[in-house]
């Protein structure tokens, strides 16, 4: 398993144009935090211009099947998304290779 990162660069009116879609964007979120594929996830904030959501997982999928059905992404709200490997050297479940690297971070 490893992480992966997605992040949104969003609209810069975003905070007032996503009222309608929270709900579902929501849902979506909470329900890939129950499967265990996402991690943590929040909004960017001073300036309010992106968000960064953490999935882990054994590919990338999950992040980017989530980001495709994101009513924020479908609804024009995220101008533009990116799924990046994460490799997490402290904290959580550290990949045993790189637990294994001393004096690196």
């Amino acid at each position: 398993m490893g992480y992966y990162a997605l992040f949104y660069e969003v609209v810069d009116d975003f905070v007032e144009r996503r009222a309608p879609y929270r709900e579902e964007h929501l849902r979506l979120a909470n329900a890939a935090n129950r499967r265990g594929e996402l991690v943590l996830a929040g909004a960017l904030a001073d300036p309010a211009n992106g968000a960064l959501l953490i999935f882990r997982a054994d590919t990338s999928v999950a992040a980017s099947s989530f980001a495709q059905n994101d009513p924020y992404v479908q609804n024009g709200l995220v101008k533009h998304w990116e799924v990046r490997p994460w490799t997490v050297v402290v904290g959580g479940e550290v990949n045993n290779a790189a637990s294994n690297i001393q004096g690196e971070t």
